[in-house]
């Protein structure tokens, strides 16, 4: 009958021999505990370097987003600025006249009103000016007072200085007159 392997015995080891494996099992565990700790210091050099490149990088953009935001900012007054100098030139060659008439006066002061208008257009810069019968709205609107009307209640009668808006942020509301409720 064959033993099994559970039923074989091992033979004695000797101290010294028992000694020598557990020494060799530690020399091979702190070996492997060098190497990790190796890798470990790699890993941890690779990724400080990551994260200073990856700061440099985000204090860069910082510094190209602020001198892009103070390049846009002194290039739109630049834009505005340049838009105006026309009716400058207009009003002042209108006060160059000495003898003008009251019509000329007039139609000088009309084109040199379209060219402002005009300017503001261009920059964004739009008219609050609601006809007689739209809803009144506080947000670009503001009510100087209600008065008996034949109209909705709530509703614009009368304009009585126009307001602006600004890339559509009221600058300015339009004065209004409302309809009171009947």
């Amino acid at each position: 009958m064959s033993a099994s392997p559970d039923s074989q015995t091992t033979p004695p080891v000797s101290p010294e021999e028992a000694e020598a494996a557990a020494a060799a099992q530690a020399h091979d565990q702190a070996l492997g505990l060098e190497h990790e700790l190796a890798q470990l210091k790699a890993q941890n050099a690779d990724l400080a370097e990551q994260f200073l490149r990856a700061k440099a990088e985000a204090e860069n953009t910082r510094r190209r987003a602020e001198e892009e935001v103070s390049k846009a900012r002194k290039f739109a007054v630049e834009s505005f600025a340049e838009s105006l100098l026309p009716v400058v030139d207009s009003l002042e060659a209108g006060l160059a006249i000495q003898e003008a008439t009251a019509q000329q006066l007039r139609e000088g002061s009309e084109a040199t009103l379209k060219q402002l208008s005009a300017a503001l257009e261009r920059n964004k810069v739009l008219q609050i000016a609601p006809p007689a019968g739209t809803k009144f709205d506080p947000h670009q609107h503001q009510a100087i007072s209600v008065v008996p009307a034949e109209q909705d209640p709530n509703t614009v009668v009368g304009v009585l200085q126009k307001g602006y808006l600004i890339a559509e942020r009221v600058l300015r509301p339009a004065l209004v007159t409302v309809a009171a409720p009947k």
